[in-house]
């Protein structure tokens, strides 16, 4: 191989020094960078030579020098005019120059002119641009479910953009806390729900609404949580007004509830205050379901729990606790619901007793009972509502109501009358309830 005698290697130590530091500040590989400094350097080596030639470039890292040279094979016919050479061209360059051998000639940065320098530099900055939003999309979607701090950067139409440093996150208006207000420049957390790549970068889209936003706070503030002594079992949340969280332990010795309380409640009461004076009910989960629908409603007194079926449970409040049980316009009851997966209707203990055996079969059949024209609840308080029409829900998530065929009831009669018989009145939780604690806590 014939090299032209004046080749000489650009010395680019401080362009290596500076890329190095590049590589460094955006946590990108240095390969990556070297090879997008090679094709930028032959993109602008081609249109400096204006003409259709290979070319090369070759970095070395350890010497810190560039080279940029054409590389062609000589030959008597030229048919690919990129990458052969006539002889007689050749030999304008090389003298002793023979047909096969290949004609390399290196080429001066310097005379590639200003453009083509900052054209080399637009590539490199945008590959590493493009490569930096890559890595943010990839980072953050492995954060899916974790806290993320910022600053609110600006809010339009009630929408929050936050300021993350590294990208800039969304806070749309219906993942945030509605008695919450938010200026510029105040720190924010929530959490990571989703990850978009759109043109602009990568755009991360935060919520304080969502359960796993109350489950990480707890593990933030709760060491045992943090090392999974105590597990979070569940979690559902009317957001900024009502929530239940639920835990357990396999360690015997650690009470998981008050592991979360802390003492005289000063942890529950720091993720409190982070949601707005949010009301959190915290509950020692069980896999006993009487005993965690007596849990869930403390510290009403739950006088008889009665699952029916799968899917729904009937339980019976002292009346003094009933108004308690339900909640402001039922959002207790809704998101007793929701912890304990089954639709819940409740009733008054007399309300209950006063219940001729018609009724209390039809409330506690797991089939829907006849169709009826809509009646006012006796106390209004009362959760459970029978629909007019068919396909219909009340706004509780109450069954669509069916009426069904003679034969249907008469088959069903035995049934009802078995789980009557089966239903049986049990002790509520005692004074040391861990959760009438909680309730004392939250009403502190």
């Amino acid at each position: 191989m014939k090299k032209k005698t004046n080749k000489e290697a650009l010395k680019t130590a401080e362009i290596v020094e500076s890329l190095r530091a590049v590589t460094k500040e955006k946590s990108i590989g240095m390969e990556m960078v070297l090879e997008t400094l090679r094709d930028a350097l032959v993109t602008a080596a081609k249109k400096f030579l204006g003409t259709p030639v290979f070319v090369e470039a070759k970095v070395d890292r350890e010497k810190g020098t560039i080279e940029v040279y054409t590389r062609q094979t000589v030959v008597e016919a030229v048919e690919d005019p990129e990458r052969q050479i006539s002889l007689a061209d050749a030999r304008e360059i090389e003298d002793d120059i023979a047909v096969g051998e290949e004609l390399e000639q290196s080429l001066d940065i310097a005379h590639f002119g200003r453009m083509a320098v900052q054209t080399a530099k637009q590539v490199i900055v945008q590959r590493v641009r493009e490569a930096e939003r890559e890595k943010v999309f990839t980072d953050y979607s492995e954060r899916i479910g974790e806290i993320v701090t910022g600053k609110v950067q600006q809010v339009e139409r009630g929408n929050i953009l936050v300021d993350l440093e590294r990208t800039e996150a969304l806070l749309p208006y219906r993942e945030q806390i509605r008695k919450e207000h938010y200026a510029q420049g105040q720190n924010i957390r929530a959490c990571v729900i989703d990850v978009r790549n759109n043109i602009k970068g990568p755009q991360v889209i935060v919520s304080r609404t969502c359960p796993e936003f109350l489950a990480r706070l707890f593990e933030n503030e709760v060491p045992e949580i943090f090392d999974k002594t105590v597990k979070i079992v569940k979690v559902v949340r009317d957001p900024g007004r009502r929530s239940k969280i639920a835990v357990t332990t396999t360690d015997n010795r650690v009470d998981p509830v008050g592991a979360c309380v802390g003492m005289r409640g000063n942890r529950v009461q720091n993720i409190v205050r982070e949601l707005s004076n949010e009301r959190i009910d915290i509950i020692n989960w069980t896999d006993e379901l009487s005993l965690l629908v007596r849990r869930v409603f403390a510290p009403a007194e739950v006088k008889r729990v009665m699952p029916v079926g799968e899917h729904k449970i009937v339980v019976v409040i002292a009346e003094d606790g009933l108004a308690m049980a339900i909640g402001h316009e039922g959002q207790n009851i809704r998101l007793a619901s929701k912890m304990l997966g089954r639709e819940i209707d409740v009733f008054g203990d007399e309300e209950f007793s006063n219940l001729s055996e018609e009724q209390r079969a039809e409330v506690l059949s797991e089939a829907p009972p006849e169709k009826k024209e809509p009646s006012p609840t006796v106390d209004g308080n009362k959760t459970t509502e029978v629909a007019a029409d068919d396909d219909t829900e009340s706004t509780d998530g109450v069954v669509t109501v069916e009426k069904k065929t003679a034969e249907e009831a008469e088959g069903d009669e035995a049934i009802q009358n078995k789980i009557i018989n089966k239903a049986v009145e049990t002790l509520s939780e005692t004074s040391v309830d861990s959760a009438v604690a909680i309730e004392s806590t939250n009403n502190s």
